[in-house]
């Protein structure tokens, strides 16, 4: 058998071609981009992965003393009254946009665009955020009904409620910094002695105004809370008045359960509401020492401070439970209702206690 036969051979044709192949530079190069390009690809998800854990993190709650000090640059002769709450409004404002991670409503990018625990809860933070700013806007920096609106709460306040989710110009975050500049301006009045323009009046009414705001929000909160489990409601929309009337009718009863997709929204909304509910309290707790003594309230505040304070304990399950009232799984949000209807309704007595006491 000559070479030329054995070399015709399909056997050997093809041992000879696999050699060639495997010494072919051209496709060692073309499989090492193949594998670099798979090993970027995998670099990137675990990235995105790690920082979507990073991100979901709650911010920590913070001490309003220290907070009012930071922005009186250490001087605490420059604490008046309404400082604490100033720096309270923009610590809260800050931390929405400066926690770990950035603002992450108005995100189009991974990993922010498929969080959705941190933006409800900024929702829930901006919520009060907003209520503190048009209660220092109409309530707090005001005398009487008559009197002039401060001039950079004016501005403050409306920049509060731009669109929380815009990211094309202006984005929500720079409408946001134009608000914590404001209330910068307005905290640097308040301690200005040689200013008169500045103002900030502790009075029994201006707190009870705000707690009213408070207890609905929270009265709405407890609700949505507990149609985890689903509710059979009555209709009591016009109990207690004959004469009342509304402008569309409704069953007597109705059936009330949230879909199981939105209930950690609804919890993680709850929850950054009472963290910013928990700090303001704890400032107004300070700027209104006097009157909540002389009503012999203080403690009624304590106490709604500790049952909001409740609501920031660490959640120990890597997801929000969904049992039954009784069953044996837990239910993340019915403990969550539980805490805000006790502070819901230790806020409607210290209200009333403010009014009438």
């Amino acid at each position: 058998m000559n070479v030329r036969n054995a070399l015709n051979k399909p056997a050997l044709t093809k041992k000879l071609a696999q050699v060639v192949t495997l010494y072919n530079p051209r496709l060692w190069k073309e499989k090492g981009l193949w594998w670099t390009l798979g090993l970027f690809i995998v670099t990137y998800l675990l990235v995105i992965l790690i920082l979507g854990v990073i991100w979901s993190r709650s911010p920590a709650t913070f001490d309003v003393r220290e907070q009012a000090l930071t922005i009186a640059q250490g001087d605490s002769n420059k604490i008046v009254i309404g400082s604490v709450t100033a720096a309270t409004a923009i610590r809260i404002g800050e931390t929405l946009i400066d926690k770990s991670g950035g603002y992450l409503t108005n995100d189009k990018t991974p990993p922010g665009v498929y969080l959705d625990n941190i933006p409800n809860w900024e929702f829930g933070a901006l919520t009060e955020l907003r209520d503190l700013s048009n209660s220092l806007r109409n309530d707090f920096s005001r005398a009487q009904s008559q009197s002039v609106e401060d001039k950079d709460l004016q501005i403050a306040q409306p920049q509060f409620n731009y669109n929380s989710d815009s990211w094309i110009i202006p984005s929500t975050e720079s409408e946001y910094r134009k608000g914590i500049k404001a209330l910068y301006s307005y905290a640097q009045r308040l301690a200005d002695q040689q200013a008169f323009d500045g103002q900030f009046f502790a009075r029994a009414d201006n707190l009870a105004f705000y707690l009213q705001v408070a207890e609905k929000r929270l009265g709405n909160l407890a609700q949505r809370l507990s149609y985890a489990v689903g509710q059979e409601r009555l209709n009591t929309n016009l109990a207690g008045d004959r004469n009342a009337r509304q402008s569309t009718p409704v069953p007597n009863q109705s059936h009330s359960k949230t879909p199981w997709k939105e209930i950690d929204d609804i919890f993680f909304e709850a929850r950054g509401y009472t963290w910013a509910l928990l700090h303001t309290l704890q400032a107004l707790e300070i700027d209104f020492e006097t009157v909540l003594k002389d009503k012999n309230a203080a403690v009624s505040l304590k106490q709604i401070v500790r049952e909001l304070q409740n609501t920031q304990n660490p959640i120990w399950s890597p997801m929000i439970l969904n049992g039954t009232g009784f069953g044996p799984m837990a239910n993340h949000s019915l403990v969550m209702a539980s805490y805000i209807s006790r502070a819901n309704a230790a806020i409607g007595d210290l209200r009333m206690l403010l009014q009438q006491g």
